[in-house]
């Protein structure tokens, strides 16, 4: 396929695809695939995190991943969805666990903060 310059999910969406394939990859893997930096996957994650989309919990040296399927997306456009619709449209099989109940940093946070540039 030729590099069309755009694609139609975010970064934010691939990367929550890489993790809901395959939750035993490292970050630099996902990266890799996803074709950004490992920096800018941490940053996602902590974003996907704090909007509790995710959680991730460590396991030994790794960190594992549950997805909070009921979280609704962010866009006014497509609210009506949940993250687990839109897992289930791209990855076939999710590895990993798609929860049903809204994580407590969610609830607690209703607001997305809002990044100030630098």
């Amino acid at each position: 396929m030729a590099d069309a310059g755009w694609t139609f999910f975010s970064n934010h969406t691939h990367v929550l695809f890489c993790l809901a394939a395959d939750g035993g990859q490292t970050l630099r893997e996902v990266a890799s695939k996803v074709g950004v930096t490992e920096r800018a996957v941490q940053r996602i994650v902590a974003d996907l995190e704090e909007a509790g989309v995710l959680e991730r919990e460590r396991d030994g040296r790794r960190n594992t991943y549950r997805m909070h399927a009921d979280v609704p997306l962010r866009h006014a456009v497509e609210a009506h969805c949940r993250v687990g619709d839109l897992i289930a449209l791209v990855v076939a099989e999710p590895a990993v666990p798609l929860a049903t109940s809204k994580p407590r940093a969610a609830a607690r946070k209703a607001v997305p903060k809002k990044r100030t540039p630098r």
